[in-house]
């Protein structure tokens, strides 16, 4: 009895899902691993970033866990809590707080790796684990020394925003976090330290506008 034979239209679109599917997952893993492209949506880096630029992300920094250095530009998942006030601020352990972990291995997959629903800020690394990190005199102050900020824009201060994080020293596998842009930025200064599993990459290159092509320091 002659076997019967799978319809070649059939196939030829089996085929097909498997390339995309094996495409998705590859993609994924470059996104996830290796890097992804990403757009600028707040001022908080202003004037280093600006609104709508173009970056790509490097998360092979994820993949590895290796420490940023001072002075990086870093992506992370934001804290759960974006505002710690004095009261409630445990100076003796100054990491930014996050509560609101998915649950489940789907909901793990859809925040993670697809990052629905998921938040996540761009800031600049200024504190390392064990540093002295001072907010005074509308200055930042790294081990008792005034820090030198050449890329911060002419005329720009650094106040304390009424952040509990201001005279603290970095905990071990954190770092301290500043945006340029100091007016405008939600940062340790007010939620404090981010620990090591939740930085997502460095800032590679600006790809867009073109005029500004280039890497990002």
């Amino acid at each position: 009895m002659e076997q019967s034979k799978i319809n070649p239209k059939l196939k030829e679109a089996l085929e097909w899902l498997y390339c995309i599917i094996i495409a998705v997952v590859l993609a994924l893993l470059v996104r996830y691993y290796l890097g992804t492209p990403t757009v600028v949506k707040q001022p908080s880096m202003y004037p280093t970033l600006k609104q709508n630029q173009r970056l790509i992300l490097n998360r092979w920094v994820r993949t590895t866990k290796k420490m940023p250095e001072r002075g990086d530009i870093i992506t992370f998942e934001a804290p759960s809590k974006s505002y710690v006030a004095a009261y409630e601020a445990d100076l003796s352990n100054p990491v930014a707080v996050y509560e609101n972990e998915p649950q489940g291995i789907w909901n793990k997959f859809m925040y993670y790796v697809l990052e629905i629903n998921k938040t996540s800020y761009i800031k600049r690394v200024i504190g390392l684990p064990g540093d002295h990190i001072e907010i005074k005199d509308n200055k930042v102050y790294v081990n008792g020394e005034e820090y030198e900020e050449p890329y911060l824009a002419e005329g720009v201060i650094t106040q304390s925003l009424a952040g509990a994080f201001t005279d603290i020293i970095v905990p071990e596998n954190t770092v301290f976090v500043m945006g340029d842009n100091r007016g405008q930025s939600t940062d340790s200064r007010r939620f404090g330290c981010i620990p090591l599993e939740k930085i997502e990459s460095k800032v590679l290159i600006r790809f867009w506008p073109f005029d500004v092509f280039g890497k990002v320091e």
